[in-house]
């Protein structure tokens, strides 16, 4: 029997409006909340918050799994794990302080994130921002480069290709030892303190376009060449933000840790009190 094309397509179409049909019909999925119960095990619930805090923890390979498969294999290796946890009639010293361990990690780790995010507020960065950088002093900034050579001599002899017409950037690149070498010499922008003293009082004495005289540094023999200078001004708070955020969730940490210390009562043995070598001694763990 010959089927012609034009019934196969009229066939595929129902077919297709049948799936279409069938596929609206299936009733939606369950959508758990984080404390869903979605396994018991001998009276111990898994929770569906439980499976997400352990698919957060996997190798990045597995996170770009489908979901439904790795539900299904999650869920089977937490069962299997309570299963062989009730095996467990007391757990050993070593088990429970790993525990508690854990435990006041992860207390401490919440009770951290909520005082920095706490810290961190558009008027509190204001501040700090107003309060590092509005009484700063306006310096001096310096663009510079320089070839870098064994011996005065070398220096002084490069001074005079100079003075007789040689390209600064050209000698650079052939003759320099510093990193800056291929370059042209480069050394780019720089304030008060960011280079050695001898390096810094030579280019502080130039004119822009100036070439110095040899210079000797722990490094070598520099021939050095200002190119520009500017005053420094006071960045914009977004070209900060990061660093300022940084230091107010820094201090909120400490006055935190500070505050509650001085609050609670504490007790302590020193390393003048016990022999603290057993913290490496195998024979002090306990099985």
């Amino acid at each position: 029997m010959k089927l012609n094309s034009r019934f196969l397509l009229t066939t595929a179409a129902a077919i297709g409006l049948a799936g279409a049909a069938a596929a609206q019909e299936a009733p939606a999925l369950e959508k758990p909340g984080f404390d869903t119960v979605v396994a018991t095990v001998d009276g111990t619930d898994i929770t569906a918050g439980e499976v997400i805090l352990m698919r957060s923890r996997l190798p990045q390979q597995y996170q770009q799994m489908d979901d439904s498969q790795l539900y299904d294999m999650l869920l089977d290796q937490m069962i299997n794990q309570q299963l062989l946890a009730e095996e467990v009639d007391a757990p050993s010293p070593m088990v429970q302080a790993a525990l508690a361990n854990e435990e006041r990690t992860l207390l401490s780790g919440v009770v951290l994130q909520g005082v920095m995010q706490a810290a961190v507020t558009d008027e509190a960065l204001q501040a700090l921002y107003d309060e590092t950088y509005s009484s700063a002093e306006p310096s001096r900034e310096y663009h510079a480069a320089h070839i870098l050579v064994g011996t005065q001599e070398e220096a002084q002899e490069i001074i005079d290709e100079l003075n007789a017409g040689a390209d600064f950037a050209d000698l650079a690149k052939k003759k320099s030892t510093g990193p800056s070498g291929p370059n042209g010499g480069d050394l780019g922008w720089f304030g008060k303190g960011m280079m050695v003293p001898e390096f810094e009082e030579a280019v502080a004495s130039l004119d822009a376009g100036q070439i110095s005289a040899p210079v000797q540094t722990q490094f070598g023999w520099h021939v050095i060449k200002l190119e520009e200078t500017r005053m420094s001004e006071a960045p914009a708070l977004d070209d900060v933000r990061a660093e300022l955020t940084q230091t107010l969730q820094r201090k909120a940490m400490e006055d935190k840790v500070n505050a509650l210390a001085d609050a609670g009562e504490v007790t302590r043995k020193s390393s003048q009190e016990l022999d603290a070598s057993f913290m490496s001694d195998p024979s002090f763990i306990q099985e």
